[in-house]
C-alpha cells in the first residue's frame, strides 16, 4: 500500500465510530465475564469459558474489520449478488445439516464452533438491497421496483422462518426504513403499523368483532371516495387483505410457531401468567435490573447474576447483568453509546455521494436499532422474548462477526465516499 493510500486509510476512516464499536465490545466482554463468574476458575484468559471465547471473537473481529477497510470499496457493490446468494445457500444448508438448539435448527457445526447463517444473511441482504435501490434514480416508487425489493427481503426471511427462528426473521422487517428514506410511500409504514394493531387485536378481541370493525372502516372510506374508481378498488382490496391477514395470523400462531413462542406472546399480551415457566426469564430479568437501582450493586456483586437466576444471561439477557451491576447509570451509558452509534451512522449515511453507500448505511442503522430495541425491550418485559442478541455485547461469534462486517463495510464505503459514485 502506497504512502498516499496509507494516509487516506488512516485519515478518511471514521475513527470515532470505531472507538464506539470497541467500547461497546469491551462492555460486552466485562458483562459476559460477570454473568458466568466463578472465583475458582474465572481467570481472564480462560479460553474454555464463554468470556474467554468472546475475547477471541473480539480480537478476530477486529482483524476482520480492519481487513475489510483494506479492500476496494467497489468490491461490495460488484459482488453484492454473490454475497447475497452465498448467504441464501448457507440458509439452505443449515436446514439440511444444521444442529438444533432450543428448538431452532439455525447452526452449522464446524468443529467446536457453530456458525449461524441467519446472522450473516443480514449484511448480505443489506448489500443487495443497496445495489438494487441505487439502480433507480433519483427515487423508486413504482409497484414493480417495490415488489422486487420485497422479494430480496422476504426470501431470507422465509428460509429463517423454516428453521424456525422467528426472532432473526423479524429483523428483516427493519429494511422497510431504508426503503422509506429512498422514496417508499409513508402509506407502507401505516400498513406496517396497521398489521401490528390487527395482530394484537386478533388475540385480545373476538375475531367477528375485529372483522366488523374492519368492514365499518372500509365502508366509511369507500363512501368518502365512491366517485374515484381507483380508490374504490384500492380500499376494497385493502379491506379484503386486512380480513385475510387475521386468518393468516391465527394459522401462523397455531401451525407455525413453537409452543414456547406462543406462550411468550400470550404472556406479553397478558393472556397468561407463567412465573415458573416461560415467564420466568423475564421476571428474573426485571428483578435483576430493578435491584441495580441508580448506581448498581457493583462489578461481580449482583446476586441475580452471581447465583444464575436469569437463564441465557450471557446471550439474550445480558442487559440484565448491566442493569443489576451497573444500575440506571450503567444502562444509560450503554443505551447512550448505541444512540451515539446510530446517530453517527445516519449522519455518515447522509453525507454519502453514492446512493449505494447511503442505502447501505441506513440498513446498518436499522438493523442495529431493531436488535437493540427488541433485546432491551424483552429483558424489561415490554416485548415478547424472541431471542435476538444485543449487538457487540451478547456472547457469540456469529453475532459479533456479522455485526462487525456489517459496520466495517459501511466504514469502508464512507472512507471512500469522494471516489465511489
Amino acid at each position: 500500500m502506497s504512502t498516499q493510500q496509507g494516509n487516506r486509510f488512516f485519515f478518511n476512516v471514521d475513527w470515532v465510530t470505531i472507538l464506539i464499536y470497541i467500547a461497546i465490545c469491551a462492555i460486552g466482554f466485562i458483562n459476559i465475564y460477570a454473568s458466568i463468574f466463578n472465583p475458582d476458575t474465572s481467570t481472564v484468559f480462560n479460553f474454555e469459558s464463554n468470556y474467554g471465547k468472546q475475547l477471541i471473537f473480539i480480537f478476530t473481529g477486529l482483524i476482520l474489520g480492519f481487513s475489510i477497510l483494506l479492500l476496494d470499496a467497489k468490491f461490495f457493490s460488484v459482488f453484492a449478488p454473490i454475497i447475497y446468494g452465498l448467504t441464501i445457500f448457507l440458509l439452505l444448508v443449515v436446514l439440511v445439516v444444521g444442529r438444533k438448539v432450543a428448538g431452532n435448527q439455525a447452526w452449522i457445526p464446524i468443529g467446536s464452533f457453530r456458525l449461524q447463517p441467519s446472522e450473516f444473511a443480514k449484511f448480505g441482504t443489506a448489500l443487495l438491497m443497496a445495489r438494487y435501490v441505487s439502480s433507480f434514480s433519483p427515487k423508486f416508487r413504482d409497484a414493480k421496483s417495490i415488489f422486487f425489493a420485497g422479494v430480496i427481503i422476504i426470501l431470507p426471511l422465509i428460509f429463517i422462518m423454516l428453521q424456525p427462528d422467528t426472532g432473526s426473521a423479524l429483523v428483516f422487517l427493519s429494511f422497510m426504513f431504508p426503503l422509506y428514506r429512498e422514496g417508499l410511500s409513508g402509506y407502507w409504514l401505516l400498513v406496517f403499523l396497521g398489521m401490528i394493531i390487527l395482530f394484537i387485536a386478533d388475540f385480545l378481541l373476538p375475531m367477528p368483532l375485529v372483522i366488523t370493525f374492519i368492514l365499518l372502516i372500509g365502508g366509511f372510506f369507500l363512501y368518502q371516495n365512491r366517485r374515484r374508481r381507483t380508490m374504490v378498488f384500492s380500499i376494497g382490496l385493502a379491506t379484503v387483505v386486512a380480513i385475510a391477514y387475521l386468518f393468516v395470523v391465527k394459522l401462523t400462531y397455531t401451525k407455525v410457531l413453537e409452543p414456547h413462542q406462543r406462550t411468550r406472546i400470550e404472556i406479553m399480551l397478558g393472556l397468561k401468567t407463567d412465573p415458573k415457566g416461560a415467564g420466568y426469564n423475564v421476571i428474573q430479568s426485571k428483578i435483576a435490573i430493578g435491584s441495580g437501582q441508580a448506581f448498581g450493586r457493583g462489578f461481580l456483586q449482583g446476586t441475580q447474576t452471581k447465583y444464575g437466576y436469569v437463564p441465557e444471561q450471557s446471550t439474550d439477557f445480558i442487559f440484565s447483568t448491566i442493569g443489576e451491576e451497573w444500575g440506571f447509570i450503567g444502562c444509560t451509558v450503554v443505551i447512550g453509546l448505541y444512540a451515539f452509534l446510530l446517530l453517527r451512522v445516519i449522519n455518515l449515511a447522509e453525507r454519502q455521494r453514492s446512493t449505494f453507500s447511503r442505502v447501505y448505511g441506513y440498513c446498518v442503522a436499522s438493523i442495529i436499532f431493531f436488535h437493540v430495541f427488541i433485546n432491551i425491550g424483552m429483558t424489561i418485559g415490554i416485548i415478547p422474548v424472541i431471542g435476538i442478541p444485543l449487538p457487540f455485547i451478547s456472547y457469540g461469534g456469529s453475532s459479533l462477526w456479522s455485526f462487525t462486517v456489517l459496520l466495517f463495510i459501511f466504514l469502508k464505503l464512507d472512507s471512500n465516499r469522494m471516489g465511489f459514485i
